[in-house]
């Protein structure tokens, strides 16, 4: 069928629309039903079709997508069964991430785009401490340099860690103007930033920043890259999978233009665990990634979730996904029965099986299925058996992992971490030259703007916060003309650098 993916057979052909895969979907079933080899299968349809792919992989088996299948006979026999004549092995263009750099290109972004409530929410900050992490913001974006430079660049951790130092040192110039910052408020920022560290977070916020253009590539043959995260030590930190999911998802939305309904996505995104997305997570939060989910249709992405039982997709995420993709359910326990009849009833039933039955019946392989159909109508579910995938089943090894890395178009772009002059070298040089300078009465800020380096209270050359974030590290060097974007999207206007942050934090602060 021509613009569609062909998925499987029942009584009928499968096939998922590329014109609705920007309606969003869900896969799910039970460990071991088949919900991999259901997430290959698609991603290679949307490659062959010419549509990027991110997938975050959980278990490592997703890689297989890098090399060619194998001729075993339960997938021969599987392929002869749906009549599938043309089945062959073959293997997609991957790319290979890893927000720690270790089993793929790094990813990373600034502090800046980040935001302060995104970064709140990472931190698991109360109230009064997401309000100081709003003002060590502003007043990094306010700042202005004894040489009328403007803004202190939040590209890193040792930059917040600095930023905040600073804040607490002058609270008392910047409380008529903000409100008072209290140093307990600080130190307990200080220690969950020390936490996040330990998480690996500092590999994630840094430079190179991603551009997103390199996940929307093709391979010459027009094949949709396939863009694979190595998250199987990423997922063992909740929070931070959860916070790059969203900031991805926001940063899409604010750069992809208006597309309406396309004859294909742009690109589509496959999350594993997706309850890790949403655990704990206060309703104000999920009211925005619902609503971001929704709105970023239109920029013609896809969202697929994957998990083990729907009732994991909070309700109001839920309704957006139109194309479904259900596999075997246990119903052993009463708790587990009605998570089957919920399961159940999110279809459009057929009369001639009863859809909550058949969800306990279907063996590895099979699933029940519905997809969106002529105006965008969901299609009466079907038990289906699901087409083999033509990549490898199951895992790379590292010596095949490092081979596709070494022939990445990408390779050298990301892999080289770049440190430049940003808050952390800025304020040390300040507390230096403060330290030094002969002992003067200090001048009271202004109670309208934030102090100004000639006016700010000198800092202390031993001991206290301030002296400990700046201690014996060596100064940073500025990247050059290769990094212009970068410093562009992180020095420029006060208004620039908060448009940046990211449509989710900036819709987030009016929560």
């Amino acid at each position: 069928m021509d613009g569609a993916i062909f998925v499987g057979k029942g009584e009928r052909e499968q096939n998922l629309a590329l014109r609705y895969a920007n309606r969003h979907g869900l896969i799910a079933g039970a460990t071991g039903t088949g919900k991999t080899v259901t997430l290959q299968i698609l991603a290679e349809g949307f490659s062959k079709a010419g549509v990027p792919v991110f997938a975050a992989d959980i278990k490592g088996d997703l890689s297989g997508l890098a090399e060619p299948g194998e001729a075993k006979p339960f997938l021969l026999e599987r392929a002869s069964k749906i009549g599938l004549a043309d089945y062959a092995f073959q293997p997609s263009p991957v790319v290979f991430w890893d927000l720690f750099g270790e089993a793929g290109h790094p990813i990373r972004t600034s502090v800046t785009e980040i935001g302060p409530v995104l970064l709140s929410h990472l931190l698991e900050l109360n109230d009064v401490q997401e309000g100081v992490m709003n003002i060590a913001f502003k007043v990094a974006d306010e700042f202005e340099g004894e040489n009328g430079e403007k803004g202190l660049p939040l590209l890193d951790l040792k930059d917040l860690r600095a930023m905040l130092a600073f804040l607490s040192e002058h609270a008392d110039d910047f409380a008529a103007h903000y409100g008072n910052v209290s140093k307990a408020s600080v130190a307990a920022i200080q220690r969950a930033l020390l936490v996040l560290e330990n998480q690996g977070a500092d590999k994630f916020l840094g430079e190179p920043a991603l551009a997103l253009s390199d996940f929307m590539r093709t391979d010459p043959y027009g094949r949709g890259q396939i863009n694979i995260l190595a998250a199987d030590k990423l997922s063992e930190s909740p929070r931070l999978y959860a916070t790059f999911l969203l900031w991805l998802l926001s940063e899409l939305f604010e750069e992809l233009p208006e597309v309406g309904d396309p004859e294909k996505p742009k690109l589509v995104f496959f999350f594993d665990e997706a309850h890790l997305l949403f655990n704990d997570a206060p309703k104000p939060l999920l009211e925005k990634v619902t609503q971001v989910v929704r709105l970023i249709r239109s920029k013609g992405v896809g969202v697929f979730f994957v998990t083990q039982n729907p009732q994991d997709i909070p309700d109001m995420v839920g309704s957006q996904l139109g194309n479904r993709v259900q596999h075997a359910l246990r119903a052993f326990t009463p708790k587990e029965q009605r998570a089957v009849a919920v399961a159940a009833e999110t279809f459009r039933a057929n009369p001639a099986f009863k859809t909550e039955d058949v969800i306990t019946e279907l063996a590895v392989g099979e699933a029940l299925t519905s997809f969106l159909g002529e105006k965008g109508v969901p299609g009466i579910v079907e038990r289906t058996l699901i087409r083999p995938p033509a990549s490898r089943i199951g895992p790379v090894t590292p010596e095949e992992r490092q081979r596709v890395l070494r022939a990445s178009p990408l390779l050298g772009r990301y892999d080289q971490a770049v440190d430049r002059d940003s808050a952390f070298e800025r304020l040390r040089d300040r507390a230096a030259k403060t330290a030094e300078a002969p002992a003067a009465p200090a001048a009271k800020a202004p109670a309208a703007k934030p102090a100004s380096p000639a006016e700010a209270p000198a800092a202390s050359s031993g001991g206290g916060i301030f002296d400990m974030i700046f201690g014996s590290t060596g100064r940073r060097q500025s990247v050059g003309e290769a990094f212009t974007k970068s410093v562009v999207r992180t020095v420029g206007s006060t208004l620039g650098r908060e448009i940046i942050r990211g449509v989710l934090g900036g819709i987030l602060k009016s929560k």
